[in-house]
């Protein structure tokens, strides 16, 4: 491919990027101090002033800004035009976070960020305000001569399930409309090693109470013929793996991975598994099952505590599971399997209730065309290397609206994460030398873009 800027044009725009580091990381760090948690249980005028706060950053990039609520979280959307015909990038990054957790399990406070070994630390700091400050910083590099347009569309509520999501697109899609889509919030390969995600699983997420009583009994009175609905349960979470570890709900799909040099030992590390703990699973290589095949995890369950236990038969018990789909899987039919298989597999005639809590279908990429190659060689331009395209097992939603709503567009799926961010729990954390390289390659792309030839 012959490129569309020289090698002069990038590095003046990686120069331009380095110096405005110092700026761009003291805005993220103010964004982090927003506990900004989108959960109702949290204060939601965080929230809002967590997306005032992003308004201004992009008001004083010369962007037309306005904050939208569609019955949920405030959003934020912010144009300005480019030359003439020039495509338009549309950037999305989202500005709520998830709660901290237990604070005695961070080292520092979780919304102060604090730089240590090169990381910086804080809820927030990576998911994804960081990718709010990314886009922020290719527009800083390109100010008063952006090579496109742009529309800038930061969400408050990925973190609950982007609810409004369908009503905002519905409301003010023309304004989003663009010919490339980047969407900064995902992760890279390693430190060193850019990636593009181009499949996400999809996911359902279902809560399942089983009973056996209308009341309570006394263990020892009652127990041996009587069933207690906790054991029952139990059983029926057992069901859904066999012994290998695979997931035994017949008919979900699966598919295989891109062929990536990724180890056991490398998997433990990432993950944190204790030793002598098997990794789980006989189908399909560990990226397969990871990033293309389904898996199922009992997230929660409502039971007496361990402190708060009597000798009492158990008459009614829940749980919560979340399953994650194949790219192609439609959720709707994979819940309808999913609660085929709960209800068959119910012991000892236990009346059983499966509640449908959430869903959303994977993503799988066209990753190919102009669009697609100018990402590649941005990405190599910051790096240094080739980038490499992965898949993510976690499961983005917003991705699979976002194609639907605007099908002409090329999608890209980036984000300043890495292998050792914890996004989601303690000590979450952003590489400050990767992010560098992020901001760097997304100031490429606007360039490259802006340069391709025009139809």
């Amino acid at each position: 491919m012959d490129d569309v800027i020289s090698v002069a044009q990038i590095e003046s725009i990686r120069a331009r990027v380095t110096a405005l580091m110092p700026q761009v990381r003291a805005d993220l760090e103010a964004l982090t101090r927003i506990p900004s948690v989108s959960l109702a249980a949290f204060d939601q005028a965080q929230v809002d002033a967590s997306a005032e706060a992003t308004a201004a950053l992009l008001q004083a990039e010369g962007l037309e800004v306005e904050i939208v609520r569609e019955g949920g979280r405030p959003a934020v959307i912010a144009h300005i035009d480019g030359p003439s015909g020039a495509p338009t990038v549309m950037l999305y990054a989202h500005h709520d976070v998830q709660p901290p957790g237990d604070e005695s399990d961070w080292d520092s406070a979780p919304f102060e960020p604090t730089e240590r070994d090169g990381r910086l630390y804080g809820r927030g700091a990576a998911d994804d305000k960081a990718g709010i400050m990314a886009h922020i910083a290719a527009l800083r590099a390109h100010a008063g001569e952006l090579p496109v347009g742009v529309t800038v569309f930061v969400e408050g509520e990925e973190e609950i399930g982007s609810e409004s999501l369908p009503a905002i697109l519905e409301r003010h899609g023309d304004r989003l409309s663009a010919d490339a889509i980047v969407l900064a919030d995902s992760t890279n390969w390693a430190i060193g090693e850019p990636a593009l995600t181009t499949t996400l699983r999809g996911m359902i997420r279902v809560v399942v109470k089983v009973s056996t009583l209308d009341h309570g009994v006394h263990s020892g009175m009652f127990g041996g013929p009587i069933p207690d609905a906790l054991t029952a349960l139990i059983r029926l979470l057992a069901s859904l793996h066999d012994e290998q570890g695979n997931v035994a709900v017949r008919g979900l799909k699966s598919g295989e991975a891109a062929d990536l040099d990724f180890s056991e030992d490398r998997l433990r590390a990432e993950s944190g598994l204790l030793d002598g703990v098997d990794v789980i699973g006989s189908r399909g290589s560990l990226l397969s099952r990871l990033w293309t095949m389904p898996s199922i995890t009992t997230i929660g369950i409502d039971a007496p505590s361990v402190a708060t236990a009597s000798n009492t038969l158990v008459p009614s018990a829940s749980a919560k599971i979340s399953m994650r789909l194949a790219p192609d899987e439609l959720d709707l039919e994979a819940f309808e399997l999913l609660r085929a298989h709960l209800e068959s597999h119910t012991a000892w005639g236990a009346r059983v209730e499966v509640t449908l809590d959430d869903r959303g279908n994977g993503f799988a990429a066209q990753a190919s065309g102009p669009v697609y190659d100018q990402a590649r060689a941005a990405f190599a331009d910051a790096w240094g290397v080739t980038p490499v395209d992965i898949g993510v097992g976690g499961s983005i939603p917003f991705v699979a609206a976002f194609a639907e709503r605007f099908p002409q567009a090329a999608i890209l799926v980036t984000g300043v994460e890495d292998p050792d961010t914890r996004a989601h729990g303690a000590n979450e954390s952003l590489h400050l030398a990767e992010f560098e390289r992020v901001c760097v390659a997304e100031a490429l792309l606007l360039a490259r873009l802006g340069s391709m030839p025009r139809d």
